[in-house]
């Protein structure tokens, strides 16, 4: 049985750190992350907070921030805040475990003086380019120059001598005295110290002498008794110094460095001087332009801390470098944005619809739920609906080809939640442009619904024209048209996409969103995920970010054209239907043969004993495996009903291809997520995508609930003030509701949600609802 299949194997680091716990090495677990504060953290940068945070917090361990300031020339404080806001925002927390290796100057200097006392360092005075020259080759081993026989008391005077200001930038530098025949280049004598008269941030002008990187770092790590020093893999060749560094000072403990492989992510670079052409060439707006793979860019584009740590778990950890598609880090925030996302309506090219039949002062409100393919109680909106509306342009065609059931001249088309009309007259303007379409509507198709049975196969946005808000959509795409633009021949700008950033002005959006604050997330629906700009989006003037499309359009680009489909009309699926980003349904698992008496009889049973639908009976026993998988997960203690609801309309879309038995997980997890639902730990939705998780990867429903931050609130006393600001804000409605109108209550459930990410318990907001309107 599948429930039998062991756990997803560790990573290489992972696993080197259970065996180390194992074994007794270490009591306590103690990881850091170590940026120089010269520039703003990037997407690589992510990968390693996600792996050095993840590691102390699995394994009840410490975690340090340590900002590796040794270069006063390139350093400052915007860079420091910077980085403590992005590693905040991705949720690591480091305690009161805030280090700045400026603070450990002292020791360093103290240890470089014990080294000269050792006969393993001496101050050379050759020139930079001499020094460079004495190393050798890779071929050749390198020379001595001509200060390398200095006496300790001479170096030691020198070094005193440097320290004190006396030389100018350049006339000394300490060196480390180690192998000058050593095949590995850096371990020929390297430069530990150099005399820089700059001013740093944090100690002013106390120094004018200042540690290298691959000098300090092994010694802050030891001054915190870090226990593994986790590198990518350009560092792999720094771990022999690292180590001669840390056995021959006399430091309180003994790290050790691990290489992994970095995070390279396709048609993005991550070159800190690359990244600063692209601010000051003036091809971007500035460090935070959301086409950036800075952090500070990827949040103001929309992405969440959790799909960003998702998408680093779902990378992994390797010791080879590759490159990773970036359809990958796209599913990831779709993924994420699928459950937390309200779905709106904005239509981004708008054309004026009247509605020659609609009374020209009547304004009805229409309730449209958030997330339509959710439970009911996950919340409303109500959108006006008047006389004059906006389509998208892009719905209309005088002269459709075959195959297009939008808008037309005769056509009938279906408005999303609203009613079926019919194009009547196209209004041109002097040069012939279509400017308005004069259209009727039925009133009996109130919802969308056509009661006399006829088929209207298109559905489209729209907005009410007299209501609707006006907004700029910047619809962000891919920054570079390769997918490695340092390869290429000439400069890698050479490559730099035209079409990555595209403004529409004058769009129109429904008018629920002006109160939401700036960096709210949406679906446009059928146009990708976005977000209100927040810095340039005022309530007045609103401006959105396209995070993601609903779909990956470069990888689509990328296939050969598809081969008409064969099959009935009725089998396939309506390619015009309104798109939320989730998964279509699947297909019911066909049976390999004609079902057994055994499983027919099991059929009957479902059906007869266990109130199972005849549609979700017929699925559960097309393969014994999943009559399998669906009694033990009943014989734990799970209702049979939602079983099978979660196996059928769930799992079955996961599978794909997939048997039953091939997933990571079995009817112990799956009993244990519903048992989470239920109880209401977690919404429907976000049991969805735990179930996902869980059918790509395996794991236990608890930990990914924790590691996606999924977890429900529960607690009236927390969602009572935004139950109070809804309420306040739309007291209008709130009176209707008084007056009778209790079809508004999905309405404020909705805005309570949208108010608290999607996080408050519907049933809790409910309950609050009704407490507090009074019904």
């Amino acid at each position: 049985m599948a429930d039998k299949k062991p756990a997803p194997s560790l990573d290489f680091l992972r696993a080197i750190v259970a065996e180390h716990l194992r074994a007794g090495r270490y009591d306590t677990i103690v990881t850091r992350f170590p940026p120089e504060p010269n520039g703003y953290l990037h997407i690589g940068h992510a990968k390693s907070i996600v792996l050095n945070h993840g590691i102390a917090q699995e394994t009840g361990g410490r975690f340090h921030l340590r900002f590796d300031d040794t270069n006063p020339e390139t350093e400052n404080l915007e860079y420091v805040e910077s980085i403590v806001d992005a590693v905040k925002w991705l949720g690591a927390d480091w305690g009161e475990h805030l280090y700045f290796a400026s603070d450990y100057f002292e020791e360093m200097y103290a240890f470089a003086e014990h080294l000269i006392t050792q006969g393993k360092a001496y101050v050379d005075s050759s020139t930079e380019e001499e020094i460079r020259e004495a190393r050798g080759t890779v071929t050749e081993p390198g020379r001595p120059t001509a200060f390398r026989d200095r006496s300790v008391e001479e170096n030691l005077d020198l070094f005193r001598r440097m320290r004190a200001g006396e030389f100018a930038n350049g006339a000394h530098v300490l060196r480390a005295k180690i192998d000058l025949a050593s095949p590995n280049m850096l371990m020929r004598d390297p430069v530990i110290y150099r005399i820089r008269h700059a001013h740093h941030y944090r100690t002013g002008d106390r120094w004018c002498i200042y540690p290298l990187y691959d000098y300090a770092h092994p010694i802050e790590d030891a001054l915190e008794c870090i226990t593994h020093s986790l590198c990518t893999l350009e560092f792999e060749n720094n771990r022999e110094f690292y180590d001669w560094l840390v056995e021959g000072i006399p430091v309180p403990c003994r790290p050790y460095q691990y290489e992994f492989a970095r995070l390279a992510l396709d048609y993005t670079i991550t070159s800190k001087r690359k990244l600063r052409q692209l601010v000051e060439g003036g091809h971007v707006s500035g460090w935070d332009d959301p086409r950036m793979p800075t952090l500070v860019g990827i949040r103001r584009r929309g992405v969440t801390p959790e799909a960003l740590r998702a998408f680093c778990e779902m990378v992994g950890v390797t010791k080879a470098n590759t490159r990773v598609d970036a359809g990958k880090f796209d599913y990831a925030v779709r993924d994420d944005l699928n459950r937390r996302a309200p779905r709106v309506l904005c239509v981004l090219r708008p054309l004026r619809v009247v509605l020659t039949n609609y009374p020209e002062d009547r304004v009805e409100e229409l309730e449209a739920p958030y997330w339509p393919h959710d439970v009911p109680n996950e919340g409303s909106r109500m959108l006006p609906f008047s006389r004059e509306l906006f389509i998208d342009r892009d719905d209309f065609l005088e002269n459709p080809p075959k195959g297009f059931f939008r808008l037309s001249p005769g056509a009938e088309v279906r408005l999303r939640y609203a009613y079926v009309i019919r194009c009547d007259e196209v209004v041109r303007d002097e040069r012939g442009e279509v400017v308005e379409l004069r259209c009727s509507y039925d009133e009996a198709t109130r919802g969308g619904s056509t009661p006399d049975g006829r088929q209207v196969k298109g559905t489209i946005q729209w907005v009410s024209a007299a209501h609707a808000l006006p907004c700029e959509v910047r619809l962000y795409d891919r920054l570079f048209t390769v997918p490695d633009p340092e390869v290429g021949e000439g400069d890698f700008k050479d490559y730099l996409n035209p079409e990555s950033l595209v403004v529409v002005q004058g769009a129109r959006i429904e008018p629920g969103v002006r109160s939401d604050p700036a960096g709210s997330r949406y679906q446009f629906e059928r146009l990708g995920y976005f977000c209100s700009d927040p810095v340039d989006s005022k309530p007045d003037a609103l401006v959105f970010n396209r995070t993601v499309t609903l779909r990956d359009t470069w990888a689509k680009a990328a296939q050969p054209a598809p081969k008409v489909d064969a099959a009935p009309k009725a089998e396939r699926k309506k390619k015009d239907a309104p798109g939320d980003g989730a998964a279509p349904r699947a297909k019911a698992p066909a049976a390999e043969s004609a079902r057994t008496p055994e499983l027919e009889a099991r059929r009957a049973r479902y059906v007869a004993e266990l109130g199972i639908s005849a549609v979700e009976a017929d699925v559960l026993t097309r393969a014994a495996d999943f009559a399998d998988f669906f009694d033990a997960t009943v014989h734990l203690g799970a209702s049979p009903k939602s079983v099978a609801s979660w196996i059928v309309n769930v799992l079955v879309v996961e599978l794909k291809e997939r048997g039953i038995n091939e997933i990571a997980f079995g009817p112990a997890e799956l009993h244990r997520l519903i048992a989470l639902v239920e109880d209401g730990t977690i919404s429907s939705g976000a049991g969805r995508t735990v179930l996902a998780e869980m059918a790509r990867e395996g794991g236990a429903p608890d930990a990914i609930v924790e590691a996606r931050g999924l977890r429900q609130v529960n607690d009236p006393g927390a969602i009572a003030p935004a139950v109070d600001e809804v309420i306040a804000a739309n007291a209008a409605k709130a009176e209707e509701y008084r007056g009778g109108k209790t079809g508004l209550l999905g309405f404020f459930v909705g805005q309570v949600r949208q108010k608290t990410g999607g996080s408050a318990n519907p049933e809790v907001v409910k309950a609050l609802l009704v407490e507090r309107l009074g019904g």
